[in-house]
């Protein structure tokens, strides 16, 4: 299971608790006694797997939990992440498959830690979910019922979240958030990154043609909350109780919410293609799938459609250049910070070089085809 932190902010500390301090912490935060614990890889905060010695509530509460320990730019913000788990806490209600967010002996779903790290005192919030089963989608054959389910399950998320009330829903618009799809003139700040290349130049054009082309339809788009980041390491897949088509797997979790910012419809579609296509190796066919999937619960206007091309691009250049900044910042994690350049670059050059028109008669007429009752061909049923 990933931890699923999927992303680098530009200047934060991260925390470097030990695996003895993060254990301690558990027990005189939580009350539980910690059996195991090993470390989860993640960006820029810090996640342990936590194995207790006895469940809590009786014999079927869970063995298994994930510690989330935030950087010191992210703990000065405890409304936002207690925000964070009152919806991760009514999508599970929902019957979505969120963990459940552990409450502090005294009674709260967070906790500020002080420690000194050696560098002066630093504050870290600390919070404890339920681990969930299953592997992340990255690591298993995905095909087109499964890509079909993740855009069903993408915009499901989005329409509940309507539904979803709270005093301080505002802090959500989050105006200079460097990962909403909105703010992609703010990467401008971060291209030099790359250097000088034919991948800064590809970038550059998205920037220019969002501005020209995505800034002002804004307004035509439909509004809604976002998770953000459904990315191949946030989605949870295992075995299927009752095998769907031909699909041996089935969603078993969504993790990190922490890039929820409000956005659109669109955004969510386009993200989760993006995301999808990264392993596929026949990427062109995937965004069809994930459409379809996604249009069976909301339908896009002909405005929103008429963004797709743009906005997944654009997504890969977020992606991309935050991932080479950040690995100028730190480099000791850059294996894990490039996951996704591996295959992004290759993949934003294809679509460039096949251009909009192109890609978009695929992604169309493998939804459409759907309509009748059957899934297009042009994706192998292991395209990993």
């Amino acid at each position: 299971m990933s931890s699923g932190d999927a992303h680098p902010s530009p200047a934060l500390a991260k925390p470097t608790f030990t695996e003895p301090q993060a254990s301690a912490l558990v027990e005189s935060v939580f009350g539980f006694k910690v059996s195991k614990i090993q470390p989860l890889p993640s960006y820029d905060d810090q996640n342990f797997h936590v194995h207790i010695s006895h469940p809590k509530d009786g014999a079927d509460s869970p063995l298994e939990y994930v510690l989330k320990i935030s950087n010191t730019e992210c703990s000065k913000n405890a409304e936002l992440i207690e925000m964070q788990n009152e919806i991760i806490t009514f999508l599970k209600a929902a019957g979505f498959p969120t963990a459940s967010v552990c409450r502090t002996k005294g009674d709260s779903t967070t906790s500020l830690m002080s420690i000194d790290s050696g560098s002066g005192i630093k504050n870290h919030l600390v919070r404890l979910m339920t681990y969930l089963p299953g592997r992340p989608i990255a690591e298993v054959p995905v095909g087109p019922p499964l890509l079909y389910e993740i855009g069903r399950l993408a915009a499901k998320l989005d329409k509940t979240l309507e539904t979803f009330h709270h005093p301080k829903l505002s802090l959500l618009h989050r105006e200079n958030f460097i990962w909403n799809l909105k703010n992609i003139p703010l990467l401008e700040k971060f291209v030099d990154a790359l250097g000088h290349n034919r991948n800064r130049e590809i970038v550059e054009q998205v920037i220019q043609l969002f501005k020209q082309e995505i800034l002002p339809r804004l307004s035509h788009f439909r509004e809604c909350l976002n998770h953000g980041d459904l990315n191949d390491h946030n989605i949870l897949v295992e075995p299927s109780r009752v095998p769907f088509g031909d699909t041996p797997y089935q969603v078993s979790g969504v993790l990190d919410f922490g890039d929820m910012s409000f956005g659109y419809y669109v955004f969510e579609a386009a993200i989760t293609i993006t995301y999808m296509m990264i392993e596929s190796q026949n990427p062109l066919h995937v965004g069809g799938h994930v459409l379809a999937g996604f249009e069976s619960v909301i339908p896009l206007t002909a405005v929103e459609r008429g963004a797709l091309f743009l906005l997944v691009c654009s997504r890969f250049s977020q992606s991309l250049v935050m991932a080479a900044h950040s690995c100028q910042l730190h480099p000791e994690n850059e294996e894990y910070l490039m996951i996704t350049a591996k295959t992004g670059w290759k993949h934003l050059q294809l679509m460039f070089d096949i251009g909009q028109q192109a890609v978009e008669e695929i992604w169309f007429q493998t939804a459409k085809s759907y309509e009748s009752g059957l899934p297009a061909p042009g994706l192998d049923q292991s395209s990993h």
